[in-house]
């Protein structure tokens, strides 16, 4: 349907601006350093002492950007007035806030800090959060539902822990499928409140950027909760012939799933776009108090599957000007497939200028790394990011002296030079 058709002036319209797109939202300006980055997870942010270690092994081994988890699971790793204190952080004192320490020490030694943010995945279902002022208490209602179990939760109260109880032993279920709990994009208020923590968390900092991660649905089984369906019925209704209407009454009686199933084309595309709006929104929420950082996401690294089957439009996020530059998660062990995944996504992006390449080190040798590195700089990628700085660095890391070891072979001898944070 027309008003759902991708492209930046259908979402200009539907965030009542057009945002513009050129060499100035690239994710790296034509003479800008490499991005040299590493993700870096919420569990590397537990205390002063890990941070410290962080920003010294960054610097000196030559990286420039840091990717911070601060909001792991609807949780802060940062001041935050509206989601709980992380309870990793518990054991630290109330004045410790684990972002304004990076931004402190990272600035101070010339390294860019971007807030990695979950943006849709919000608890862990193994283990449901302690704190009663978690998200998925104040707004079960919020939580997406898969459809096989779609119209046995629909008969329960959101309010009875019983509703997210049965969410979270279905999705365990799932391990390795379906990565925990997930709040909709559909629900005007789960959104508007989406965007608040994330503009919230620009306004507090002075990032460099905010990094999207979970910026997707877990797969198309997903929102069939009866909340996201009365959103779309709401939505179609009015453009429908009042016999169709009429029609969908009479069914809806005995089928949970009229409208979804009656119209499957609008609504696969009613939910994409729903998740685009509010990719739209964080963008403008974040330029409107930092005008200078840069917006960006983990994607999946093959676009149509993105879009067909996790709902990530990241293609149109790109040529309509809501990300500054993706990140595929090309975590490959393979070299030629690497190289494939990275090429497709440049492809797609028309141009390497606002491709990260995600490089799945957790799971290569270091010389594996420094020949994706190679490979990411031939296709003309604007740089890298490496997963994780904690797998790497940790107890148990793949390969002894990890980020030394790509560092000595892919930075030297030439170390990144860096533009003055902002």
């Amino acid at each position: 349907m027309a008003w759902l058709r991708r492209g930046g002036l259908a979402l200009g319209i539907l965030c009542g601006v057009w945002i513009g797109h050129g060499s100035e939202l690239s994710g790296k300006a034509p003479d800008a350093p490499e991005i040299r980055a590493l993700w870096v997870t919420r569990a590397s942010l537990t205390s002063q002492s890990s941070i410290a270690s962080l920003v010294t092994t960054a610097h000196g081994e030559g990286f420039n950007t840091l990717l911070v988890q601060v909001r792991g699971r609807a949780d802060a790793y940062y001041a935050s007035d509206l989601e709980p204190r992380a309870a990793d952080l518990a054991r630290q004192p109330a004045s410790f806030d684990p972002l304004a320490a990076v931004l402190a020490a990272a600035h101070a030694n010339g390294i860019r800090v971007h807030a990695w943010v979950s943006l849709n995945l919000v608890s862990s279902a193994a283990e449901l959060p302690a704190s009663p002022d978690h998200l998925v208490y104040r707004h079960p209602e919020w939580i997406m539902v898969p459809r096989p179990i779609a119209q046995e939760i629909a008969r329960l109260d959101p309010a009875n822990p019983g509703y997210v109880g049965k969410i979270a032993r279905w999705t365990r279920g799932e391990e390795g499928k379906i990565e925990g709990l997930y709040a909709s994009p559909l629900l005007p208020d789960a959104a508007a409140y989406t965007e608040r923590v994330v503009g919230d968390l620009a306004r507090r900092y002075a990032l460099d950027g905010i990094h999207l991660d979970y910026a997707r649905y877990p797969n198309q089984q997903f929102d069939y909760s009866r909340f996201a369906i009365a959103e779309f019925r709401g939505e179609m209704r009015p453009r429908l012939a009042a016999d169709v209407r009429r029609s969908l009454d009479q069914a809806e009686q005995a089928d949970f799933f009229a409208y979804p199933d009656r119209f499957p084309a609008d609504w696969r595309e009613f939910r994409r776009a729903r998740l685009t709006a509010l990719v739209a929104r964080i963008r403008l929420a974040v330029r409107a108090v930092r005008p200078d950082a840069l917006v960006t996401s983990a994607v999946f690294p093959d676009a149509q599957e993105a879009f067909d089957e996790r709902l990530q439009d990241w293609r149109g996020w790109l040529s309509g000007g809501l990300v500054d530059a993706v990140a595929p998660m090309a975590y490959t062990q393979e070299s030629a497939r690497f190289i494939e995944q990275i090429a497709a996504a440049r492809d797609v992006a028309g141009g390497g200028r606002s491709i990260w390449a995600g490089i799945g080190s957790y799971r290569l040798t270091p010389a594996q790394t420094i020949e994706n590195i190679f490979a990411a700089r031939r296709l003309g990628a604007a740089g890298f990011v490496l997963f994780s700085y904690d797998s790497l660095t940790g107890p148990k890391p793949p390969a002894p002296d990890y980020l030394a070891t790509v560092s000595r072979a892919a930075f030297t001898p030439s170390r990144p030079t860096t533009d003055s944070p902002r």
